[in-house]
């Protein structure tokens, strides 16, 4: 029962070996050069001197929202990719429905310019 773990245990080992050890060597052998620009905080792209009431325009979620879409898209799509035959044709049915139902959706946000990034 336990040589089944054992694989994972080394793996795990080595893993954290080589992390440990390369922020060791990191700390012990890498340049030390502190300037103001290193020290400040990076945040999404944005430069540290932006002030709070900043506001995103409406392209960045709509890009955010279609980018989440998709991604359930594909996570909906993988294990009846792998298993379509035990499924069976409704399954494949039902996954021509949904992804005709996201192109509906893809095609519209195209239209309302959700993909033309703009500053």
């Amino acid at each position: 029962m336990l040589n089944n773990y054992v694989p994972v245990l080394v793996f795990l080992f080595l893993g954290l070996a080589v992390g440990t050890l390369f922020t060791v060597g990191n700390l012990l052998l890498g340049p030390r050069r502190p300037n103001r620009t290193k020290s400040d905080p990076y945040e999404c792209g944005l430069p540290s001197e932006v002030t709070e009431n900043f506001r995103f325009g409406i392209s960045f979620y709509l890009v955010a929202m279609l980018f989440i879409l998709f991604d359930v898209e594909v996570l909906f799509l993988y294990p009846v990719a792998v298993q379509l035959e035990a499924f069976g044709v409704f399954a494949l049915v039902e996954t021509l429905l949904f992804s005709a139902l996201l192109l509906v959706g893809f095609i519209y946000s195209w239209r309302r310019g959700a993909l033309d990034w703009k500053q």
